[in-house]
C-alpha cells in the first residue's frame, strides 16, 4: 500500500442511485484506503429536503458547504448554512439538510469509526 492516495471523489459510486432522488452521494472512505478518514461528496437538488437524519455512535463529522447553501437540522435546531460554512457535528447530534433554490454540494470528513461502520438511520425525523 502506498503512503498517499488520489482519487477523484465523482468516480466513487452514487450511493443514492436508485434510491433517492434528488441526491447525489459518494462514500470515498473505503476508496482512499484510510482507516481513521472518511471523505464523502453529497449534492441535493433544489429545495430537497432529506426526511431522514442520521447520527453516529463515535464518528464525529464536519460538513463543508462547497456550493449553493440551504438548512441543516441539528436535533431540534435548524440552522441557515451557505458557501463555505463548514459546519462540526458531534456524533450524537442527529443531523440533516434542505437544500435551497441553488442546490446543496458538500463535502464531508469523518473521523475514526467502527470497522462495519457507527451510522444510524433515523427515518420520517424531518418533517413538515
Amino acid at each position: 500500500m502506498s503512503d498517499y492516495t488520489i482519487k477523484n471523489i465523482k468516480d466513487v459510486e452514487d450511493a443514492a442511485a436508485g434510491r433517492a432522488t434528488g441526491v447525489e452521494a459518494r462514500m470515498g472512505r473505503s476508496s482512499i484506503g484510510s482507516k481513521d478518514l472518511g471523505v464523502s461528496y453529497f449534492r441535493y437538488d433544489a429545495g430537497k429536503k432529506a426526511s431522514y437524519g442520521h447520527r453516529h455512535k463515535v464518528q464525529e463529522e464536519a460538513y463543508v458547504v462547497v456550493s449553493g447553501g440551504g438548512r441543516m437540522k441539528l436535533d431540534d435546531d435548524i440552522v441557515e448554512i451557505k458557501q463555505w460554512d463548514v459546519v462540526r457535528v458531534a456524533p450524537e447530534v442527529i443531523r440533516g439538510f434542505e437544500a435551497g433554490p441553488d442546490g446543496l454540494e458538500l463535502v464531508i470528513v469523518g473521523g475514526p469509526r467502527p470497522e462495519d461502520g457507527d451510522g444510524e438511520m433515523i427515518s420520517d425525523w424531518w418533517v413538515d
